[in-house]
């Protein structure tokens, strides 16, 4: 009984995602499929990666639908959040690097500390900015880049058109007030594996 409301749930997530491929891309929020350079193919096996390996991970750990962030980029899986012990941590590596069809692992998981308000409010604020500056600067295709900032570093992904376009954003996350380290994993269009013609 219990292995049939499994399978139900994962069914109801799998097609859940396919509703919102069109308006939101499958990145989840800013990149729709008509701006995203990959081929539609490529943005199909990407999702349904996705939607496997989370399907998995939440078998694992129900806590982790709301802790752990994934996304898949060419067959990248990178993963952000917070768990509580480093064990954790490489559990969920683990899990990642046995989805069928991923390419590479970014494990950017951090390990939980106790809640700090003001750290909080900074780490929002410079993605705030970051997100602002991409958006204003012409030569960047903002929507093409997922922001996350934690202690003052900021983490990018996502996949620019030229050299050029990623150094732009590395510069821009570079000039924001107190940010400590910039992590960018920014692929260009030319090295993904199939491009849109």
């Amino acid at each position: 009984m219990k292995i049939k409301y499994i399978k139900i749930f994962l069914i109801l997530l799998i097609c859940s995602g396919c509703v919102g491929a069109s308006s939101q891309g499958v990145f989840g929020t800013g990149v729709s499929i008509a701006l995203d350079p990959r081929s539609l193919g490529t943005q199909i096996d990407d999702s349904i990666m996705q939607k496997n390996f989370v399907a998995r991970l939440i078998l694992k750990e129900k806590s982790y639908l709301l802790s752990i962030k994934t996304k898949v980029i060419d067959g990248k899986i990178i993963l952000t959040g917070k768990v509580n012990n480093p064990e954790e941590k490489l559990q969920i590596t683990k899990l990642a690097w046995e989805t069928k069809g991923v390419r590479s692992v970014k494990n950017d998981i951090q390990i939980k500390e106790d809640f700090n308000f003001k750290q909080s409010a900074k780490d929002l604020l410079i993605t705030s900015q970051l997100r602002a500056a991409l958006i204003f600067n012409k030569n960047i295709k903002a929507t093409n880049y997922q922001i996350d900032t934690y202690k003052k570093k900021i983490y990018i992904y996502g996949i620019a058109y030229t050299k050029e376009e990623r150094s732009l954003v590395i510069n821009e996350a570079k000039e924001i007030l107190d940010v400590e380290n910039v992590i960018a994993s920014i692929l260009l269009v030319k090295n993904l594996r199939i491009q849109k013609n």
